[in-house]
């Protein structure tokens, strides 16, 4: 019994610790003003502008301007220097490419990514990406010269990247926003490695990437309608770990607590306090099974990145010649495309980009002590922009982060009678407006900077 009274005591302690010392997370009327900008309609135009290129297979036509990956790219760049004049030129616009043979390129070919660059104001190295592959396929990933429209995969994830451009533009941010239309992810995901190579030459401090992949249909295989919900793919062990962090976060835990997973709980947070009626869904994987999208490239980079992808498939309309058999459709055409739910889509990128960027960077140098002793201590580095920081913890069976308390300007916070054995622990930076930052979950298992960056230089 009295071991029974010393436990709920140190509970009751905890609870009440929390109630005390909590700062109160804030609201943001900028975050709700972004959600109510976004319009379905205009992604309608430009899913039907992708749709009518015919193909926009990564090996097909590319002098024409009405047919083929070609068209398709330079009509993405108009977009984006149409979007740019209607902010005074706030978005530089370049095309960086390689040219690539492989098992899916049989002959040397360019590939061509189309990025639009918003300069952050205060923090213009910490890089916030959003992206989608403007390439598309059919049946047989070497048929090169068969509509493939393309509507669903991948066109909505570029048509979600305009127009987080269009509404995120009439804005500034501390942190660069980077919006990306990326060639050749079918055929082996060409274009997000030749943006991650770029990203890591130039030094950006990618603190997220949100990679769009089929995220405009709402009815499944089984022709159940799903318009709520969304599916939010992240890693949970560093694709980047060496041997001897391996060891280290096997015996300590981390394995689910990387940098991405952590983007993919701030995501949740951001939909369940900003979107009506529309929840994330996370999965504790890298992607589906068999199947892989651009994120992968900016993860083999050291970046933290998830991908966004709608909660029902339908793969009668995945990678399918178009035809009709024993009265099934199959094709990925813009009829499987619900732009209501792709609106909602869209918000969720656009709130948690606005959310990130004006929050400041992730909390630098977080480690934690308490081995034998029944307090626990966590230190961080400052960063800028920070007015404060919050000490997270939860359960080791938690899927969520339960528990905080604030720390105010310290860069370093002992709490009492918590017991490190027992939870997981991070830390989140906080803006003097109350914007916060990613959980950061101490060590290399869950920093938020890739170890080996050159030198940074601003976008």
């Amino acid at each position: 019994m009295r071991m029974f009274s010393v436990a709920l005591a140190g509970l009751m302690l905890v609870a009440a610790s929390d109630a005390s010392a909590q700062a109160p997370v804030q609201e943001q009327a900028l975050l709700h003003r972004l959600a109510g900008d976004v319009q379905p309609e205009r992604m309608r135009t430009d899913i039907e502008a992708l749709v009518g290129f015919g193909t926009r297979h990564t090996l097909s036509e590319t002098q024409s301007d009405t047919r083929g990956i070609g068209a398709a790219r330079r009509w993405t760049q108009g977009q984006f220097e149409a979007i740019s004049r209607d902010c005074d030129g706030c978005l530089t616009i370049f095309t960086p490419s390689d040219t690539v043979t492989g098992p899916r390129v049989p002959t040397p070919t360019e590939v061509v990514d189309v990025v639009a660059i918003q300069r952050g104001t205060g923090d213009p190295n910490r890089v916030i990406v959003i992206s989608g592959h403007i390439d598309s396929r059919v049946t047989d990933v070497m048929n090169f010269t068969a509509d493939a429209p393309g509507a669903n995969d991948d066109a909505s994830g570029v048509a979600a990247v305009l127009e987080a451009a269009r509404v995120l533009s009439k804005h500034r941010f501390d942190a660069t926003l980077v919006f990306a239309a990326l060639s050749g992810e079918e055929q082996g995901l060409l274009g997000g490695k030749i943006l991650a190579d770029y990203a890591q030459a130039q030094g950006w401090r990618v603190e997220a990437n949100l990679n769009n992949d089929i995220v405009g249909n709402s009815e499944g295989q089984s022709g159940v309608r799903d318009t709520t919900r969304v599916r939010v793919f992240s890693e949970g062990t560093k694709t980047v770990e060496t041997e001897a962090q391996e060891e280290r976060r096997r015996y300590n835990g981390g394995e689910v607590d990387s940098s991405s997973r952590n983007l993919a709980r701030f995501v949740d947070g951001v939909a369940d306090r900003y979107l009506a009626n529309f929840d994330v869904e996370l999965i504790y994987r890298t992607d589906r099974y068999g199947r892989g999208g651009d994120q992968v490239e900016m993860l083999r980079h050291g970046f933290p990145a998830v991908r966004i992808s709608e909660g029902a498939e339908n793969y009668d309309r995945q990678h399918q010649d178009l035809r009709t058999e024993n009265g099934v459709e199959y094709g990925d055409t813009i009829e499987g495309v619900d732009f209501g739910y792709l609106g909602q889509v869209a918000r969720l990128n656009i709130v948690s980009m606005a959310a990130l960027a004006n929050a400041p960077a992730s909390p630098l140098g977080v480690t934690i002590e308490g081995a034998v002793k029944p307090d626990t201590t966590i230190k961080w580095q400052a960063v800028p922009g920070a007015a404060g920081y919050r000490v997270w913890w939860r359960s080791t069976t938690a899927p969520q982060w339960t528990h905080s308390r604030w720390a105010g300007s310290a860069t370093e916070l002992v709490l009492r009678n918590i017991v490190i054995d027992d939870f997981f622990f991070g830390v989140s930076a906080v803006s003097e407006d109350g914007y916060e930052s990613p959980v950061v979950f101490p060590g290399p298992a869950g920093s938020f900077v890739s170890v080996g960056d050159p030198a940074p230089r601003a976008p």
